[in-house]
């Protein structure tokens, strides 16, 4: 019976096995990191509407603290997405090919979409989208708490902290999308 067992695993098999693995984890990332935005929107929508009504300024501060977890969570999943789809495109797919002799590419999709002529343009847009929402919308609220009366000095130098790990999830934004 472990003869019979033993012969059954091959390396074409334990391959699709890896494959329907990592496909796997790449969908959940995608879901995950997809709803990233709408938290992050429904986050900083709640501290501004708790800032409104309370009128305390300080409270602004929250939403760049906000936008930088999860803009680091969004962007490291994003990365992991991509090195998944370049793993099964540049690794997994070719020893398939070779294992099963196949005269075409394993994984078709995996390459035909990303010649998708609109694929740049949207990829613009998503890049431009991003840094909206991790970068602009915190730096608003950045600049409102500065031009309130709520400014401190503990609070300013926690603000200049702030501004400068945006500025360094910005360019991770910018340099990854450059890729």
């Amino acid at each position: 019976m472990a003869v019979a067992a033993t012969e059954d695993v091959t390396e074409s098999r334990l391959l699709l096995a890896e494959y329907d693995r990592i496909k796997e984890e790449q969908r959940t990332r995608i879901g995950f990191r997809d709803n990233l935005i709408y938290f992050t929107l429904a986050a900083s929508t709640a501290v501004l509407a708790i800032t409104v009504q309370s009128r305390q300024a300080q409270l602004l501060l929250a939403v760049p603290a906000i936008c930088l977890v999860l803009g680091w969570t969004y962007l490291v999943n994003d990365q992991k997405i991509t090195a998944v789809g370049r793993y099964i495109r540049d690794r997994l797919g070719p020893r398939l090919t070779e294992l099963s002799g196949a005269h075409g590419v394993v994984f078709g999709w995996e390459i035909y979409h990303r010649g998708d002529p609109g694929r740049t343009t949207r990829k613009r847009l998503q890049t431009a989208v991003d840094l909206f929402t991790y970068l602009a919308l915190p730096m608003v609220c950045m600049t409102a708490f500065w031009c309130s009366s709520a400014v401190q000095p503990l609070l300013a130098i926690f603000s200049l902290a702030q501004t400068f790990a945006l500025a360094v999830l910005g360019w991770q934004f910018v340099r990854y999308a450059e890729r």
